[in-house]
C-alpha cells in the first residue's frame, strides 16, 4: 500500500533518481511542476503543466507503491540541479483527493543534496518564498 505525502515527508523519507527519472514513495495527482536553479537571482523557475502522453514534458508512471516522473527534456537531473544548484516543486494532491479544495493541495520541494541518487522531499508553504 502506498504511503501518503504527509507520512513520507514527516518521516524524512527519500525517493531516488536515475538520470532524468525520479521515483517517489507515494501516489499523487499532479497539478503543475516548477523546476529551477537556486543560485541565480535572474533565472525564474520553469513552470511545467504538460503531462500529455504524446508530446508532454513529463511522463508519469505509477507502480503499486510509488510514482515515477520522467523529465523528457532533461538529460541528468543530478548534474543540472544537484549539490543545492536547484530544485523541483510539485504542486499536487494526494491520489483521489479533491483537487478543487485548496486545503488539500501541497507544494512538495524535491532536491538533490549530495553524490547519492537520493531525492530529498519536504512540504513547503509557498514556492516563491524559498
Amino acid at each position: 500500500m502506498s504511503k501518503t505525502i504527509q507520512e513520507v515527508t514527516d518521516a524524512k523519507g527519500t525517493g531516488f533518481l536515475i538520470k532524468n527519472s525520479i521515483f517517489l514513495p507515494f501516489h499523487f495527482e499532479l497539478l503543475s511542476v516548477w523546476i529551477g536553479k537556486d543560485m541565480s537571482l535572474l533565472s525564474k523557475p520553469e513552470l511545467i503543466t504538460d503531462f500529455s502522453y504524446k508530446k508532454g514534458e513529463i511522463f508519469i508512471r505509477e507502480g503499486e507503491t510509488y510514482t515515477n516522473l520522467i523529465f523528457v527534456n532533461h538529460g541528468e537531473l543530478k548534474r543540472e540541479y544537484g549539490h543545492y544548484k536547484g530544485h523541483i516543486i510539485l504542486y499536487c494532491t494526494e491520489k483521489g483527493d479533491d483537487v478543487f479544495d485548496k486545503d488539500r493541495r501541497h507544494y512538495v520541494k524535491l532536491s538533490f543534496h549530495d553524490d547519492t541518487n537520493n531525492v530529498y522531499m519536504e512540504l513547503i508553504d509557498d514556492p516563491f518564498e524559498l
